[in-house]
């Protein structure tokens, strides 16, 4: 249903490939209630995709699946059609996770990278503009420490067993393709994971005012990193960890501090331009 209000929430989920799979909340958290669901708004970039209200730890959220990416919408047109209604919401902490393709010969399909910078190589995501504006968005500390702190504690809680890195770099792509084997020897010159998701997510949240953090499981090498890629093991990991990765967000969401105190609130100052 389009047209109503959207309800107020201090959270929020922004889910990817990595918890796609997975029934969220449903039952990955023991205090995660539903409070409504399939939850369409009007936006000035068009209809949103569906969210979902939920509670958690005395906190109201929203979650939308895989980015709000879907057939028939840019991808750069459904992240501010996300975080207009984040915005109207009052959401000022966002956590998310994705998918991502190993640059770094170290990393191996089934890591996890909580990541702490990003470099945007994406083409055709600018030109939709800001949701809020007014402001320079300063990107000196571009990703949230106090969410990459409370996935990372999450993500040892739930898999104590995985290899977990608590920092890297992660390169954003345009896609939906993946990277040739050229664009990879590029691309490691800049960072450790590459991926479709983090711009503008990372600084449209500070557009709004909000904190962001995610956490990233390696599905795959890039072409030409370590060995060849098997599509039957990206599938069986996407599946498999689902539930583990939404358990992860969900924990991390928790166990966020209260309030929206942060220094990212330093990192967006008013515009100069007039």
């Amino acid at each position: 249903m389009t047209g109503v209000a959207v309800p107020a929430a201090t959270r929020a989920v922004i889910g990817g490939s990595g918890s796609l799979a997975a029934d969220f909340p449903g039952d990955l958290h023991p205090e995660a209630r539903v409070v409504d669901a399939g939850l369409v708004f009007d936006t000035p970039w068009g209809e949103s995709p569906p969210f979902t209200l939920f509670e958690l730890g005395g906190e109201r959220a929203l979650h939308v699946g895989m980015h709000g990416w879907r057939a028939g919408v840019s991808r750069g047109r459904a992240s501010r059609q996300v975080f207009s209604v984040l915005h109207r919401a009052g959401v000022r902490r966002i956590v998310s996770d994705a998918g991502v393709g190993s640059l770094n010969h170290l990393l191996d399909p089934g890591d996890l990278v909580v990541v702490d910078d990003f470099v945007d190589m994406t083409t055709d995501r600018d030109r939709y503009g800001v949701v809020a504006g007014g402001h320079l968005l300063i990107m000196r500390d571009a990703v949230c420490a106090a969410g990459r702190e409370a996935l990372v504690g999450a993500a040892r809680r739930h898999a104590p067993e995985r290899r977990l890195f608590t920092r890297g770099t992660y390169v954003v792509t345009e896609g939906p393709r993946f990277e040739s084997p050229a664009e990879v020897r590029f691309l490691q010159t800049l960072g450790d994971v590459v991926g479709q998701s983090f711009c503008p997510e990372v600084w449209l949240a500070r557009d709004i005012d909000a904190c962001y953090a995610g956490i990233y499981l390696v599905v795959n090498y890039g072409e030409g990193v370590v060995q060849e890629w098997e599509h039957d093991l990206l599938a069986q990991i996407f599946h498999e960890d689902a539930a583990l990765m939404g358990r992860i967000l969900l924990d991390a969401l928790a166990a966020l501090p209260p309030g929206d105190e942060c220094r990212c609130r330093d990192l967006r100052k008013p515009t100069l331009l007039g």
